[in-house]
């Protein structure tokens, strides 16, 4: 970087935006993904330079960042046409809970904002654990959360720890360690015979047609059909690694399991009225 903390920065991820806003850094923040969406007046505000794993060199080099946050593996390409046009880049890579948290640690350090993202990320801490102390009724639900439907994906390690934290149990647990999508790709019939209570499925953008699910091949069965339980969760508040799954995204994980006892829990209230405020 020339300048430290960084005065220009690209954000090739939504995660990484959320997290610069709700740092207060947010004027640092010259271009972002095409997906971000959170706060609603990024969309407005900020020039939109990338897709995920595609993205406008030319427009991000005319915007002469001083930094580029990235995610994972599959920017690769797009990293490294960066670096050799001279470009600094961070790559994030949080896989898990205690990643995501460590991403807003490590980023509030690289703007200067070290104790803000430590409060940050402590409140989450805070928040998670509350809702994973709260009382719920034996047997945990048995929960199958879908990434992508052809082929069957089930969910990442941040998604499966979540519903954990909300009170259910991964119907797949082994799986969510695998941090490569084509690792959790499962078969139809191992997941009727994991037999889900309930299914939650967010197809990565496109939206969940609960009628496909139902259709499948055995799965009238499977209690999760059999109740009528099959909820989609958007994508941006669970499938994005930061504060939009630890927030949004974990409170519509324990309304899909515990319907209204969940949405009006006071630990989920509190910190519902909290951020509101804080906005």
């Amino acid at each position: 970087m020339r300048d430290f903390p960084p005065r220009r920065i690209v954000c090739l991820t939504e995660e990484t935006v959320e997290t610069l806003y709700l740092l207060g850094e947010q004027d640092r923040i010259v271009g972002v993904s095409g997906y971000a969406v959170r706060p609603p007046q990024v969309r407005r505000e900020k020039p939109r330079v990338s897709a995920f794993i595609s993205a406008d060199i030319p427009k991000i080099l005319a915007l002469d960042p001083d930094l580029v946050l990235a995610f994972s593996d599959l920017q690769a390409d797009i990293v490294a046409d960066l670096v050799r046009a001279g470009i600094a880049v961070h790559v994030f890579n949080q896989r898990d809970v205690a990643g995501i948290l460590a991403m807003i640690r490590t980023l509030a350090a690289m703007v200067g904002a070290a104790d803000r993202g430590e409060q940050l990320a402590a409140g989450y801490e805070q928040r998670l654990a509350a809702i994973g102390a709260t009382p719920r009724p034996a047997p945990r639900p048995k929960v199958y959360f879908e990434e992508w439907d052809d082929p069957l994906i089930s969910g990442i390690g941040w998604v499966s720890e979540l519903i954990e934290i909300a009170g259910g149990a991964d119907a797949l647990p082994h799986l969510r360690a695998h941090k490569a999508a084509r690792d959790r790709i499962v078969s139809a019939e191992a997941v009727r015979e994991a037999m889900p209570d309930v299914i939650l499925a967010s197809w990565c953008g496109k939206k969940v047609v609960p009628d496909r699910i139902r259709r499948r091949d055995g799965w009238n069965d499977v209690p999760a059909v059999r109740n009528d339980r099959i909820v989609e969760i958007k994508s941006p508040i669970i499938l994005q690694p930061g504060p939009a799954a630890l927030t949004d995204g974990l409170d519509a994980i324990v309304k899909a399991l515990w319907g209204m006892l969940g949405r009006f829990h006071p630990v989920i209230a509190s910190q519902r009225v909290a951020r509101t405020r804080a906005r």
